[in-house]
C-alpha cells in the first residue's frame, strides 16, 4: 500500500499560519485522491480538504474554506496544507490519507501531526 508521513505541526497563536506536509511512498502510482482530516480533543475525526492527484481539483470543508489551501508536488509525491488565519477551534491532530479510486474512500493513513492554536 501507500505509506504516509505528516510533518509541520506545532504551536501557533490565533491569526497565525502553519504549513503541513504529507510525504507518500510505496505504491504511489495507484493514488487517485489525497486528503487531510483532523481530530479535535474529545471529538471524532472529520474531513478538512482533498485533492484529486491527476488533475489537481480541490474541495474544502466549510469551516476552513477561504483560510486553508491544499496543494501537491507530483515529482516529490508530497501533499501540503497551507493554513492561514488559524483559530483555536482548528486545534487537533491532523491526518493525511490517500485513496485509489473515485468512490472507494481512503485506505491509507498517516500517524498524524499535532496542531495547537492558542488564544
Amino acid at each position: 500500500q501507500v505509506q504516509l508521513v505528516e510533518s509541520g505541526g506545532g504551536l501557533v497563536q490565533a491569526g497565525g499560519s502553519l504549513r503541513l506536509s504529507c510525504a507518500a511512498s510505496g505504491r504511489t502510482f495507484s493514488t487517485y485522491v489525497m486528503g487531510w482530516f483532523r481530530q479535535a480533543p474529545g471529538k471524532e475525526r472529520r474531513f478538512v480538504a482533498r485533492i484529486i492527484w491527476s488533475e489537481g481539483g480541490t474541495y474544502y470543508a466549510d469551516s476552513v474554506k477561504g483560510r486553508f489551501t491544499i496543494s501537491r508536488d507530483n515529482a516529490k509525491n508530497t501533499m501540503y496544507l497551507q493554513m492561514n488565519s488559524l483559530r483555536p477551534e482548528d486545534t487537533g491532530v491532523y491526518y493525511c490519507a490517500s485513496g485509489r479510486s473515485a468512490g472507494g474512500g481512503y485506505d491509507s493513513w498517516g500517524q498524524g501531526t499535532q496542531v495547537t492554536v492558542s488564544s
